[in-house]
């Protein structure tokens, strides 16, 4: 038996038709800055400067060009375009070698870094890091790599875990730190003072005072947007949504309150709202009120009012103010709630009626005895009850208030920022697949682009709702 080794070819081979690749290697770099700081800025110009000349002063390569993400963290690839063109470009066969200063630079996460590389070297494209001396295409590459990247990543979480701790203890010394503005202060950035927006603050004092007089949060937004007031992000609608965070926010009585959110880990960058998984800063008496602390205190008091009892980490309850007998009316038959409806809406026949909410939504069968009751009759027939009701009998009327109180429940934010939190991580992983279809060839880089961009709008819409 006779071995014959057929040995391998010394150059590049063109993984298509297994021919030797003539002429020089096709060089291109990456560069990366992750702030817009001007010392950040200078080394991004000069990382430019320099592998442009590097490349073009090998008389072995042919410059391609430079890749370049400036302001941008590295932990997420998907915000970074100049890195998602340039891959773009690799499964074109644009170029043959990547340079890039270090592992840190092209990423910080160390599973994103990992897949790109293996997805460069099924194309026989090589990335060179200059400061650990790795070529990916060597057979010891990928092993000092991952350990490498992983040291990388974790010099991405001390350093978030340094910031925050400074944040941490300039938050401790009564520093304001991250404030985004509020209706009715102006924030000055070089002195770090809020003082009083006195146009701005006349709208404040009419929320407050109108939802003192009992008004819901639904038509103060209405009121506000009929008198043509800007909202604080000078829309021209006012939400209920809006008015209930300027109720909440204590910075109106002159107090703030930081550490309200806090980001779960440093790559994810996933912003939620702190319950006591991180300590909070008060200060007290920080900067001039606009409502004084009764009045703040007596709105406080009515919204946990209305906010209702909690059982088990569940509303026991839930109140709505739309109508007179809204969330008040239930079903003989079947214990449901009763729902306002309008019968021939539009004519001169309009009638309206309160039906029970399972025989609307689940049809017939489920309450087949129910009937709808006109409006007025009840209206009428509550008339009646309440004069019998008020007729000298005082410790009846006092249960019956007793009792209206611990009805009297507004819906709770909660599930509403779960639900947030749900559609803002779809939305994330929505992008994680339009960039892997991008790199398999499926869709254009363009397409990737105007797909993420919308996807990113609504999660930036998301995280202000939150």
């Amino acid at each position: 038996m006779k071995v014959q080794v057929i040995e391998k070819k010394k150059g590049r081979i063109n993984r298509t038709t297994g021919e030797e690749i003539k002429g020089n290697l096709r060089v291109c770099a990456y560069a990366r800055v992750s702030t817009e700081k001007e010392e950040q800025i200078n080394s991004y110009n000069s990382q430019l400067k320099y592998y442009e000349e590097k490349i073009k002063n090998n008389s072995n390569w042919k410059y391609v060009g430079i890749y370049a993400d400036e302001g941008i963290t590295g932990t997420l690839d998907y915000k970074r375009d100049g890195f998602m063109k340039m891959m773009q470009d690799a499964t074109n066969n644009k170029f043959d070698m990547i340079i890039t200063k270090s592992i840190s630079r092209f990423g910080r996460n160390t599973v994103d870094t990992l897949k790109y590389v293996r997805l460069l070297k099924e194309k026989g494209i090589a990335i060179y890091f200059e400061e650990e001396r790795i070529n990916t295409l060597e057979i010891s590459g990928e092993i000092m790599l991952t350990v490498l990247s992983a040291m990388a990543q974790q010099e991405s979480e001390n350093i978030s875990s340094h910031v925050k701790l400074g944040l941490q203890m300039k938050q401790k010394r009564g520093e304001l730190i991250g404030y985004n503005g509020c209706l009715g202060y102006v924030y000055d950035k070089d002195t770090k003072e809020i003082s009083i927006n006195y146009e701005e603050a006349e709208i404040v004092r009419y929320i407050f005072e109108r939802y003192c007089q009992g008004v819901g949060c639904t038509t103060i937004a209405k009121e506000l947007t009929n008198m043509k007031y800007k909202t604080p992000t000078g829309k021209n609608k006012w939400h209920e949504s809006t008015i209930r965070g300027i109720l909440k926010n204590e910075k109106y009585k002159g107090d703030v309150l930081q550490g309200k959110t806090y980001i779960t880990d440093p790559i994810s960058h996933r912003r939620v709202v702190n319950m006591g998984e991180e300590n909070q800063y008060y200060i007290q008496e920080h900067h001039e009120p606009i409502i004084s602390e009764r009045i703040f205190n007596q709105v406080q008091e009515i919204l946990q009012k209305r906010g209702g009892v909690r059982g088990l980490g569940r509303r026991k309850g839930n109140f709505s103010r739309k109508y007179h007998f809204s969330s008040r009316l239930y079903c003989g038959f079947c214990g449901s709630l009763l729902t306002r409806r309008n019968w021939h809406s539009g004519t001169k026949n309009s009638i309206t009626v309160w039906h029970c909410m399972e025989f609307v939504k689940h049809g017939k069968e489920n309450c087949p005895h129910c009937k709808a009751m006109k409006e007025s009759i009840i209206e009428e027939a509550f008339t009646e009850s309440y004069k019998l009701l008020c007729n000298n009998n005082k410790e009846l009327i006092q249960t019956f208030l007793n009792e209206m109180e611990e009805i009297i429940q507004e819906e709770s934010n909660e599930k509403s920022i779960k639900r947030l939190e749900e559609e803002e991580q779809i939305l994330k992983e929505k992008i994680d697949k339009l960039i892997d279809l991008n790199l398999n060839g499926t869709i254009t880089l363009e397409t990737l682009q105007e797909k993420k961009a919308k996807l990113q709008n609504k999660i930036n819409s998301i995280e202000k709702e939150q």
